[in-house]
């Protein structure tokens, strides 16, 4: 299984997945770490998380999935959602609130 492969079996296994720069109980960097702050604000109390820091093919294999260059990403029931910055935004308009209403299995 390529890292592609491996990616696409993570994000359509999982409700929500995020990809960040450590753990949710130790981040390594300040966006991830808000992140994980916004997640745990809308009730997801343990995301499943996938530190790229453990694996340079999914931390260089995360930025072509979803053509997108920066880490933490985002993805909820398969499909990318976005970064940090759009997480923040979302949750302050309310829309993450009801992105990730139902997602009870992470609770």
């Amino acid at each position: 299984m390529n890292v592609q492969q491996l990616i696409g079996e993570q994000v359509s296994s999982h409700p929500l997945v995020l990809y960040m720069k450590g753990t949710p109980d130790f981040p390594q960097c300040g966006f991830s770490a808000l992140s994980v702050q916004i997640l745990r604000a809308c009730g997801v109390s343990r995301p499943f998380t996938v530190n790229v820091l453990d694996d340079p093919e999914i931390r260089s294999g995360i930025k072509e999935f979803a053509n997108w260059p920066t880490i933490p990403q985002l993805y909820v029931r398969g499909e990318f959602v976005g970064g940090c910055d759009i997480m923040r935004e979302m949750y302050e308009d309310g829309e993450l609130q009801k992105l990730l209403a139902g997602l009870d299995p992470l609770r």
